[in-house]
């Protein structure tokens, strides 16, 4: 049987939001102003979980350091940042939920930028990645995004981008999964015939407590589901 599996990253198999971390990480690295930065860091962070992000200024914001330094800074920044923050946020039960999906045809799709999250990918075992791209010229990052950003709407555009040039559609899957914690995900999560909430945030778990879709934790290397009334039947393939 065809399946297509995707994943969020950012507080679903990570217990953190990996673009927030990056510019808390650029603070104390003294490369980012702590008085300037971190109040809207922290802004646009709480507007991204209310579900209410307008992800344009966002990104005016969060990608202009990307201009401000040379790749090569950025590089050694990231390796460090990967080991010292990321690494630790992975969810105890997030490698044996991807595990688990050995097999099918399988993708991180995400909000932050390929930049940040490539590596993050890499360490999951997850090869195929679907994020927000960043401008480059000349071999520098111009601060700007490329192309859609991969955020509510834009993830399933990213998507059907990406399975057209596979030569699919969503629909040439018999069964199609993601699994996410944002109410910014509903789009991508209502297209699929598999939603999967992983640690919700609030907006999100009455949303897929209305709609019967289950609630999965990976709090612990066991993946296990918490009981719905009215949810759907635990999922047969996790």
């Amino acid at each position: 049987m065809k399946r297509l599996v995707l994943f969020d990253l950012d507080d679903t198999l990570l217990s953190g939001d990996s673009d927030f971390e990056w510019g808390q990480y650029l603070i104390e690295q003294g490369a980012l102003d702590r008085g300037i930065y971190e109040t809207r860091n922290r802004e646009f962070y709480e507007q991204y979980k209310a579900g209410v992000l307008d992800i344009q200024t966002f990104l005016d914001f969060q990608l202009q350091p990307y201009a401000q330094f040379p790749k090569s800074q950025l590089e050694a920044w990231r390796a460090s940042y990967l080991t010292e923050k990321v690494l630790p946020l992975v969810r105890p039960g997030a490698h044996r939920l991807v595990a688990r999906h050995a097999g099918d045809v399988v993708a991180i799709i995400t909000a932050t930028n390929r930049f940040i999250t490539g590596p993050i990918a890499e360490a999951l075992g997850i090869s195929t990645l679907l994020a927000t791209e960043l401008e480059e010229v000349d071999g520098r990052f111009t601060g700007r995004a490329a192309g859609t950003p991969c955020f509510r709407e834009g993830k399933v555009k990213r998507l059907e981008e990406w399975l057209a040039d596979r030569g699919e559609r969503l629909g040439d899957y018999a069964e199609s999964w993601f699994y996410s914690d944002s109410i910014n995900d509903v789009p991508l999560l209502s297209a699929v015939s598999n939603p999967v909430a992983v640690h919700p945030d609030d907006k999100l778990r009455a949303h897929a407590t209305k709609q019967g879709w289950p609630i999965l934790l990976l709090d612990s290397s066991e993946v296990r589901f918490e009981q719905q009334s009215g949810s759907r039947r635990r999922p047969a393939h996790v």
